[in-house]
């Protein structure tokens, strides 16, 4: 049973209007965006809409203190079809000023506009674009990690597959991802047989139709990462809620990276949902913690 403010916040997001569409999602995310940002903490710089490739920008967020720095990719989350930079802006310098990295807060292009492959394809060409570009930032992309939160977390594993070989990421960040597609739906109920408030499962269905909305399958190891090969995966760690419906998928991608001899780390936290960490809950501030000090640790050494 979740604490008593927690049965309120929760129901209070449950009670409110649902979305029936892309667009409301979109409208509805950015007038909450100011509550998710509240309180963002103090960065040395931040270069907004910088162009990383055809169609593609990301925020720029370069932490106080002495370069190089090492750098993070992040990929925010939304479903494939919703949010941006604005809209994690906080938890990107939370996770610059703790880890004490660049962030490269990518704003790639969404669905269903730009369905499967576009994302993916963008996320590579922002990642290629950070390798040459970050020493003007003070960066040092030979010490690289890429990272994102469901939506994100899952095109993040996609791209280290993508670039196997060619970019050596020192670390995984991967924050309640959708792994594989077709459990997301299929086990839903499984982790939250009470609704999730965050993520319903009417905005689930939206969000992975217009993902795939361009023909692509759910089977496909570029769409479900938990499908490809991952013995080549680099140190990763992986946080999500107990209650969150993508709950199942973390342990999933835990146990994969396990079998083949990866490090890896895994983060629970009792009764919270989907997006947990954006909601300025005490649980949120203690996986920032855990995700920095990762970062840290692999970063930094």
């Amino acid at each position: 049973m979740a604490r008593p403010e927690l049965e309120g916040l929760f129901a209070m997001l449950r009670n409110a209007p649902r979305p029936q569409s892309v667009a409301e999602m979109r409208a509805n995310l950015e007038q909450f965006a100011p509550f998710l940002n509240a309180n963002a903490p103090e960065v040395a710089r931040v270069d907004a809409g910088v162009d990383v490739a055809p169609g593609v920008r990301a925020d720029v967020i370069v932490p106080e203190g002495t370069a190089p720095f090492p750098v993070l990719v992040y990929l925010h989350g939304g479903g494939w079809a919703i949010g941006s930079p604005a809209s994690h802006a906080k938890l990107a310098r939370q996770l610059a000023a703790g880890a004490g990295a660049v962030v490269v807060n990518v704003d790639y292009r969404l669905a269903p506009e730009h369905p499967f492959p576009v994302p993916l394809e963008d996320c590579v060409a922002a990642v290629r674009w950070t390798c040459a570009t970050m020493a003007r930032y003070g960066g040092n992309a030979d010490r690289l990690a890429i990272g994102g939160d469901s939506a994100g977390a899952n095109l993040s594993a996609a791209v280290i597959n993508d670039l196997r070989g060619q970019v050596g990421f020192r670390a995984a960040l991967l924050i309640y991802g959708a792994f594989d597609l077709l459990a997301s739906r299929r086990d839903y109920e499984r982790y939250a047989p009470v609704e999730d408030p965050v993520l319903p499962k009417q905005a689930m269905d939206v969000m992975l139709a217009a993902y795939l909305s361009g023909g692509a399958s759910a089977q496909d190891p570029r769409v479900s990462p938990l499908k490809a090969d991952l013995s080549h995966f680099p140190p990763t760690c992986l946080l999500v809620g107990k209650i969150d419906p993508l709950f199942g998928e973390s342990l999933a991608f835990q146990a994969a990276l396990t079998g083949h001899g990866r490090a890896v780390e895994l983060h629970t936290y009792d009764d919270m949902p989907h997006a947990f960490m954006q909601l300025g809950l005490p649980e949120s501030d203690a996986a920032v913690a855990a995700a920095n000090a990762f970062l840290r640790a692999r970063l930094h050494g």
